[in-house]
């Protein structure tokens, strides 16, 4: 495999206690926040934990409490589907959930890697280095922003942990959910602290810094992806900041600012081709994939497309560490019965190669394909972006005859990757033990392709939408062959949707845009199999425009968590009792 530098992951932060008498304050005997951090190791360990319950932690359960995942399910544009017994998956593509522990491990991971960065942010100032330190507390900063907003985009009425507890009586009452403008004004200080204070490091390769490391262009970019949700979803011009922040409000111009830095000073750019973004075009794959064996530039993480994203490791088998791994690939691989190379071989009517095998989520929804034929019939990005299944597939066969919501139509993006028709179960195997037929690896632990969270395309978007001017939109239209356009809203919402489709982020633009409800609906009737029988997408549970109009399009607080919180802690609308619940498709 290539060679990958990894952020060390870490069980736990190191406790701050400290021993004191009445003549000397200093600890002479342990780490407390008057020694730690001072080197750039102490940095790096206390910075892991962060980036360990930001990124690694939403899987430990192996449920589906990300909020990618659920981002993904509920749009428009892909379906619940998983197994017969992969009840959740199907209930969050119809905003319902199955098991009252649907989305907790969001909430908990989130809260973890909040109070991880708040104790880091506390003692951060230790670190002599200004350099070091700006570009640590950045990313802190920046962290804590990047978890309060998916807790507030997911359940909008949260606590706010502001900072470290300073008693043990602090640290054990409960605090109470606020305002979400709260939680937006701590969001856009860090994200506005950040932007200030972070070095300016331009893409290099990742060689100043490791691949996966926040940048100040992630940091930049993220605060432009704030801005358009809350201003748009909460009808405002723009963010409030906290009290004693230099500025009192985050502006569109500062946005642009910020934009026009990632796109003029970062050397981040786009790739010549739309299809060296994804792990079906590395060199290993490409040579027995027609589709990119022309490529010039085969896939390879970190490059100078990705300003953010997550690192993986790999795995040749099953190990209690499977969420070190990439679980996006096997939830969104595709869903077989059996795990035999028969249905990989490469040239058979019926071969999926170079796709591989997982729990089935996230078919791509039938009206998704019918809207891009329509809008954009020879963009080459949507069979990039969509693996169309042969017309001879056989959905009530041995493969898929558990399969729920399978459409025929499969995302390329997180699917799980082969690189050969042998029985490793990922690309990086069959590139680890010399290739030819080798067959090490585990379907389940074997994916470590990165996870991509922020790329330049859709910085360049996000810079014609604030400015509402067609140049990013055009730039990004010309790498997929196609001519370039005026600026209008409904051209840069079809650009978003084709360019940046399965990412996790259509969910967060038709909410925002205040299209939500009648794109959801547009799902009804399509084409579905379930269980290999033939069938329609109907409403479930109330229905999606009900249930839009019911929750606003935000989940169910993890029971537990209002029980614990004795009163605290309020269930959102749409929720209360068995409100949402869903038990099984219906007809």
């Amino acid at each position: 495999c290539m060679k990958k530098i990894y952020l060390l992951a870490l069980a736990g932060m190191f406790a701050l206690t400290g021993c004191e008498d009445f003549l000397d304050s200093k600890n002479y005997t342990g780490k407390d926040s008057s020694n730690f951090p001072l080197t750039e190791t102490d940095v790096n360990q206390m910075v892991a934990a962060v980036y360990k319950s930001s990124f690694y932690e939403p899987f430990h359960n192996n449920d589906v409490s990300q909020y990618i995942t659920m981002a993904n399910l509920v749009s428009d544009d892909q379906y619940g589907g998983g197994g017969v017994n992969d009840v959740s998956t199907q209930a969050l593509d119809h905003m319902l959930y199955n098991k009252v522990s649907d989305m907790e491990q969001l909430w908990k991971a989130a809260y973890e890697a909040i109070s991880r960065a708040n104790s880091a942010l506390a003692s951060v100032d230790n670190v002599a280095d200004e350099e070091l330190r700006n570009q640590t507390k950045g990313e802190l900063l920046t962290l804590r922003a990047f978890n309060y907003f998916d807790l507030v985009k997911c359940f909008e009425n949260i606590p706010l942990l502001e900072r470290a507890p300073e008693s043990v009586g602090e640290a054990q009452t409960s605090p109470e959910q606020v305002a979400p403008d709260e939680v937006y004004k701590q969001i856009s200080t860090d994200l506005y602290e950040a932007t200030q204070i972070m070095p300016s490091y331009p893409y290099d390769g990742w060689v100043k810094l490791p691949y996966g490391k926040v940048t100040r262009w992630a940091a930049e970019a993220l605060l432009a992806r704030v801005y358009l949700f809350y201003t748009g979803f909460y009808g405002k011009s723009s963010l409030p900041t906290k009290e004693g922040c230099e500025v009192a409000e985050i502006t569109k111009d500062y946005v642009v600012k910020c934009l026009e830095d990632v796109i003029n000073n970062s050397k981040h750019t786009l790739l010549s081709d739309f299809r060296s973004l994804w792990a079906y075009a590395n060199e290993n794959t490409a040579a027995d994939y027609s589709f990119v064996s022309d490529l010039g530039e085969k896939y390879s993480e970190g490059n100078a497309e990705v300003i953010m994203a997550i690192n993986y490791m790999y795995q040749g088998e099953w190990t209690s560490n499977l969420h070190l791994t990439n679980q996006y690939a096997l939830f969104f691989g595709i869903r077989f019965s059996d795990q035999d190379d028969a249905k990989f071989s490469i040239g058979s009517d019926d071969s999926v190669y170079p796709f591989g095998n997982g729990w089935g989520a996230g078919p791509v929804a039938p009206n998704f394909m019918t809207d891009w034929e329509t809008s954009e019939p020879d963009d080459k990005r949507r069979e990039a972006s969509v693996l169309t299944f042969p017309s001879n597939f056989d959905y009530a066969g041995n493969r898929t005859d558990n399969w729920m919501e399978a459409t025929g139509y499969h995302q390329k993006k997180i699917c799980a990757v082969r690189s050969d028709g042998g029985k490793n179960y990922s690309w990086c195997a069959q590139n680890a033990n010399g290739g030819n037929g080798a067959t090490t690896g585990h379907y389940q632990v074997s994916h470590f392709q990165s996870m991509t969270l922020i790329r330049f395309a859709d910085v360049l978007l996000m810079h014609s939408e604030l400015t509402e001017t067609a140049d990013g939109m055009n730039k990004v239209r010309s790498r997929a062959g196609l001519p370039p356009v005026g600026y209008s809203l409904k051209a840069l919402q079809d650009e978003r949707r084709w360019e940046l489709a399965f990412e996790g982020l259509r969910w967060d633009d038709i909410r925002r845009w205040g299209i939500a409800k009648e794109a959801l609906q547009k799902q009804l009737g399509g084409k579905i199999y379930n269980g290999g029988n033939q069938t329609t997408m109907k409403d479930q549970g109330g229905g999606y425009a009900a249930r839009y109009d019911a929750t606003r399009g935000f989940y169910k607080i993890p029971q537990t968590q209002v029980d614990l919180a004795a009163g605290s802690i309020k269930q959102n609308n749409g929720w209360n009792g068995t409100e949402g619940f869903y038990a099984s498709w219906t007809e």
